[in-house]
């Protein structure tokens, strides 16, 4: 009795597992409509067809409001940050569900983005309360930090969140800042060199995890 029990218990909570992995949507009307941004879907997605029109990304009374489809990276070619930087955008989650949270963030150092050989680290938050950080060369996704919570990221409330997310370049260190807080810095080697990004210089932009909708105010770049 007691092994047909343990069984029943690992079969039945075998679909609630797999239902958490929730499939990339198609947002109705999708694509960027938004002038100046390019935007490019994660490989797995692009793998089963789906593209940037399957979520919507749109500039209205100033902010851009998105509607994600699959995970991607968009950028504006006109936004580049060089030598000493700080740049920093807000973002408002406005239905989070804190079953399966999404990750949206700040992305530097990008080239080559529309490209096969597209390099770039971003710096993400969850309306949880955590933060992660990770880097793009071309298909290689390495991580410079998993999700870690920390007081700086402020937690969903009734379903919506605003973090303002970014990066602060200081000579040889990176630091990914959230609401006004150094939250990890890292050293420019970590970043930079084979297989990792060209440069901290480079075009800035955005990325978003799927399913997710966001209202955000663009990126702003100061010395």
């Amino acid at each position: 009795m007691r092994k047909i029990a343990t069984a029943l218990v690992f079969f039945t909570a075998v679909p609630v597992a797999v239902s958490a992995q929730d499939a990339d949507r198609s947002v109705a009307g999708g694509g960027i409509t938004a002038a100046g941004w390019n935007g490019k879907v994660d490989a797995r997605a692009a793998s089963q067809g789906k593209t940037v029109k399957d979520s919507k990304f749109a500039l209205a009374g100033g902010k851009l409001q998105l509607a994600i489809g699959p995970a991607a990276t968009y950028w504006n070619d006109g936004l580049k940050a060089s030598g000493n930087y700080e740049v920093k955008a807000s973002f408002t989650e406005n239905k989070h569900n804190p079953g399966h949270p999404h990750s949206y963030g700040v992305v530097i150092g990008g080239s080559d983005l529309a490209t096969d050989n597209q390099a770039y680290a971003y710096c993400i938050v969850y309306a949880d309360g955590k933060y992660a950080a990770k880097y793009f060369h071309g298909t290689k996704v390495e991580t410079l930090v998993g999700p870690t919570e920390n007081a700086a990221v402020k937690k969903a409330v009734n379903g919506v969140a605003t973090n303002e997310v970014g990066w602060r370049v200081r000579g040889d260190k990176a630091s990914c800042v959230v609401n006004g807080t150094e939250v990890q810095s890292w050293d420019k080697a970590a970043l930079v060199g084979a297989d990792k990004l060209k440069s901290l210089d480079g075009v800035v932009g955005i990325r978003v995890t799927h399913n997710v909708d966001l209202t955000v105010t663009p990126p702003a770049i100061t010395k």
